[in-house]
């Protein structure tokens, strides 16, 4: 049977459309399907298919906990999604061998946006980061005003911070910090607090590059300082048990600990903290150190400020051009002051308006973040340092192993992970 030219036509116009649909954009990350963040994933997804008819969008939320060794069987078998979300640094490098560079592509957004240095090398741009993250102490005054201390004069050097947990102890009804070691990722929050104010600048860039060894005694008295935080009885029992996320922090907003190292953006921080403790209870400061670093003149704690999460494209995606317009969605100013909205992340996005903002809280962080930033330490760390620190951070806490057998192996890790 001979097909009618309108039949023809008919059929090439489906074998057409078949071919815009087949345009799909899959993401993967840990957040799409978060509650608070769901409205700017949403609203992007409208805003890109509205203008790119026939392309659409799916997101593929993957659990925190494996997500990136579930990446990592994807990409090694050739069938990693067309883009990606990573945390800056360390597990973002890790990848770049994996992503697109993407300097010629992102020329007209580079002055918007600030953090790209967690998503780039010396050889270039290889994601485009949304996010600015950090780490502080989140404290509940209640719970210092129950303890007889002054919930508006939070600790300022590690002298203080002593008494505080010492207070605490002694009321007897709550530890001193939360803490969530399950994964390890708590090692990682206390090591890069410690460093931004007990590490010089020059510790910074030499730990970056590999020079600053484990076992040498700036970044060794970060790993005692856990050890003796754990002996005077600062952290729950239990701590490799329990799940940084969000274990640790759902008990910290149940009243089940003074303080908490907390983030500063979408997740585990002050929004969140103000809705559950009240804005009222929801107190922050930096977290101090034992050892104030040569080059602070003003002796004033900093924080761990960087470049937080950013969507990479894999080089390997037939729709590799989409995806970075779609990724350039997410970071453009009217979905990214959403996710602050939301989200309550700190955008980096610099043409976001912060202005309205009203918790004591986050008014407090955007001030710090002015004055007190600092490299955050562990994202300077290679993926198997970081790794092998998560295994190790557990035994320490269990007096499985010493500073002294922990550092030396860590300094074996750090040799080999960059030949």
């Amino acid at each position: 049977m001979r097909m009618t030219l309108k039949a023809a036509l008919m059929l090439g116009t489906l074998l057409s459309g078949t071919s815009a649909w087949a345009q799909e954009i899959t993401v993967w990350d840990w957040k799409s399907s978060d509650p608070l963040s769901v409205p700017y994933y949403q609203k992007a997804k409208e805003v890109f298919e509205a203008a790119h008819p026939g392309a659409t969008v799916n997101y593929v939320m993957q659990p925190h906990d494996q997500y990136y060794t579930l990446l990592g069987t994807a990409l090694s078998s050739n069938a990693g999604p067309d883009m990606f979300l990573m945390n800056g640094g360390a597990q973002a490098k890790a990848r770049f061998g994996a992503l697109l560079k993407l300097d010629d592509k992102v020329a007209d957004i580079k002055d918007d946006l600030v953090g790209w240095e967690e998503f780039a090398d010396a050889n270039g741009v290889y994601a485009i980061p949304l996010s600015i993250q950090g780490f502080v102490i989140y404290y509940n005054k209640k719970l210092y005003t129950d303890a007889g201390l002054d919930p508006a004069n939070p600790p300022k050097t590690w002298a203080e911070l002593t008494k505080v947990c010492d207070a605490i102890k002694a009321k007897g009804a709550v530890p001193c910090f939360a803490m969530g070691n399950k994964e390890g990722f708590g090692i990682e929050f206390w090591f890069s607090a410690i460093a931004a104010t007990s590490w010089t600048v020059e510790q910074h860039a030499e730990f970056a590059s590999g020079k600053l060894k484990w076992s040498s005694e700036p970044v060794k008295a970060i790993l005692q300082s856990w050890v003796d935080a754990n002996k005077n009885g600062w952290f729950p029992q239990g701590a490799n048990s329990t799940a940084k996320f969000m274990d640790e922090y759902e008990g910290f907003m149940r009243g089940e600990a003074a303080n908490t190292i907390g983030l500063i953006s979408d997740v585990a921080h002050w929004k969140q903290f103000d809705e559950f403790l009240g804005a009222e209870n929801d107190g922050v400061f930096v977290m101090p150190a034992p050892i104030v670093a040569a080059d602070n003149k003003e002796g004033e704690p900093k924080f761990p400020l960087s470049g937080g999460i950013g969507y990479g494209i894999n080089k390997a995606s037939a729709n590799a051009d989409l995806a970075v317009e779609f990724a350039k969605v997410l970071a453009s100013p009217e979905l990214e002051q959403i996710f602050f909205n939301d989200a309550g992340a700190v955008a980096a996005n610099s043409k976001v308006d912060t202005a309205g903002v009203k918790s004591p809280a986050a008014i407090e962080i955007l001030k710090l973040m002015a004055t007190s930033g600092a490299p955050t330490a562990h994202t300077n760390a290679t993926a198997k340092e970081l790794e092998e620190i998560h295994r190790l951070s557990q035994l320490l806490l269990n007096g499985e192993t010493t500073v002294d057998e922990a550092v030396k192996r860590m300094d074996e890790v750090q040799a080999e992970a960059r030949k």
